[in-house]
């Protein structure tokens, strides 16, 4: 049966439906409902969607072009899985562009939003270790989202907040989420790394701010790029 997701295909435009479409397989995607390396089979999604073929295969050339999906033979279209290096290079920019938040964030951040910082750090540390599967909770992900979009939206600059977000948009979000969840040394080193940004923008530190903030998304990209490394060679077997 159609899921709730069904869209109205009699006010939108073709571009319209297509660009739907594919915005809601994108998030999908984002958010580890389709895992990497999943096929994305046309008849399904258009019965999930309540569509014909025609619109789900202009959203998978859509997405496909952006870099998301590849058409792999044998398989059709499937979910991409970044390669390390992309993943390397990504987080190299990001790390960078977020040091620059921190910097910025120093002379404008509030006592309300630094104990928002501690607060979602803590719960984040807590719900993380609490998990005892693979599939990390999803407010594990959105504590984390909260804690660096919140000195991103601090530090007041709109194009500095765009390029953050353009990189993240490269990478499923629940993957990082997993990482905490499953492997304690990592999920305490983020605790702690996070928690040194938190005192570094407290005490009006601007240097350490953006070197804790560095250091911490290089490692983080570094988790991520061999999360990929041993995923890459295994996802695609059988």
């Amino acid at each position: 049966m159609p899921s709730t997701e069904q869209l109205d295909v009699t006010d939108a435009s073709g571009h319209a439906l297509v660009d739907e479409i594919a915005a809601k397989i994108r998030a999908r995607i984002m958010s580890g409902d389709i895992p990497i390396g999943s096929q994305l089979r046309q008849a399904e999604l258009a019965t999930d969607f309540g569509v014909s073929r025609t619109p789900i295969r202009e959203a998978l050339r859509q997405l496909q072009t952006g870099g998301l999906i590849d058409v792999v033979p044998n398989r059709g279209a499937v979910v991409r899985v970044p390669s390390p290096w992309e993943v390397r290079e990504a987080y190299e920019v990001r790390a960078e562009l977020e040091a620059l938040a921190a910097s910025r964030a120093v002379s404008r951040i509030s006592r309300g939003e630094i104990e928002r910082l501690r607060t979602a750090n803590q719960e984040m540390f807590d719900r993380s270790a609490a998990e005892s599967d693979a599939s990390a909770d999803p407010s594990t992900r959105r504590d984390n989202d909260v804690f660096h979009t919140t000195i991103t939206s601090v530090s007041s600059n709109a194009r500095l907040a765009r390029s953050i977000d353009e990189i993240n948009e490269n990478f499923p979000r629940n993957v990082s989420a997993q990482l905490l969840t499953n492997d304690a040394r990592h999920r305490e080193e983020n605790f702690h790394e996070h928690g040194r940004i938190i005192d570094a923008l407290e005490r009006g530190d601007e240097e350490a701010a953006a070197r804790e903030m560095r250091e911490h998304v290089l490692k983080a990209g570094e988790q991520l790029a061999r999360w990929y490394e041993r995923r890459s060679s295994t996802v695609f077997r059988g």
